[in-house]
């Protein structure tokens, strides 16, 4: 079975490939571009937006998993009720305002981004589709739920970007504090603190801040490999060349509190070499 999908019209692609275009500008120091991607975000993925609420619904559906199969088909049902309380002629007039304004400022090749989890969100976006039959519906469902269902012998994990409290922040600093002896660099702090208040707008404030904290830390320990004279030695220099290579891998992961603590421990050691 294989059914039309306009990627266009799918706000979660759109705002994933947005995402992964910030992370090119800053590589590139395009700033202008930067600015440009930064605006159409903000206006588009809002708290209050209507893409922003239909962004919700496809991020409850595919950064869900580990659920038994009767929690997993009920978690389906009503994000799809949700959907349809959704204006669908604002939702369409907003997706073609902000194409438009993708297509004029950015160009058509954002939508070429590649986004690792494609498949899935033109599988939910399909879900979502008014234009499908029951028999279509149901085969679209039941790929989804292979998705969202916890497999036997495997543990649950959970993929979402969660919202953390005060209490869990502090806990958070302490233990990596415990760990590593030391405190927190002013990067680190920055770090934490966009984490702490990514629930705010959907995480757009955060991954714009850590697009631009990879792309620094990239840039800082390069350099500091091709620095003539370098007092680093060959056994840190093997560690920092692999450091590089996780931050390249940062591209492609989901963001999560693993994922900070890995950006955390690359800050700490991009200080040690820089002084």
């Amino acid at each position: 079975m294989k059914l039309k999908h306009n990627k266009k019209r799918n706000t979660a692609f759109v705002y994933e490939a947005l995402v992964r275009e910030i992370a090119k500008a800053v590589v590139r120091k395009d700033e202008n571009r930067k600015s440009l991607i930064v605006k159409i975000m903000k206006e588009h993925f809002a708290p209050n937006n209507i893409l922003a609420k239909e962004l919700q619904l496809y991020k409850a559906l595919e950064e869900t998993k580990g659920l038994d199969v009767y929690t997993a088909e009920r978690l389906i049902k009503e994000a799809r009720i949700d959907y349809y309380k959704l204006d669908q002629n604002d939702i369409f007039k907003s997706q073609t305002k902000m194409i438009n304004m993708i297509n004029k400022n950015l160009t058509s090749e954002v939508f070429s981004n590649f986004v690792p989890n494609y498949k899935n969100l033109a599988t939910i976006a399909q879900v979502f589709g008014a234009d499908v039959n029951t028999k279509e519906r149901v085969l679209l469902e039941r790929k989804l739920l292979g998705t969202m269902v916890m497999k036997e012998g495997v543990p649950a994990k959970s993929k979402n970007m969660p919202h953390i409290d005060g209490l869990v922040y502090k806990t958070f600093v302490k233990k990596f504090n415990e760990k590593y002896d030391k405190e927190l660099l002013p990067e680190q702090k920055q770090l934490l603190n966009h984490f702490l208040t990514s629930f705010a707008d959907n995480g757009v404030e955060f991954k714009m801040f850590l697009s631009e904290e990879v792309g620094r830390l990239k840039n800082s320990i390069a350099g500091a490999l091709k620095e003539e004279n370098s007092d680093i030695d060959n056994d840190m220099r093997d560690k920092t060349k692999l450091v590089l290579e996780k931050l390249e891998e940062f591209k492609k992961t989901r963001i999560d509190e693993n994922m900070v603590k890995g950006v955390l421990k690359i800050q700490s050691l991009a200080s040690e070499v820089l002084s």
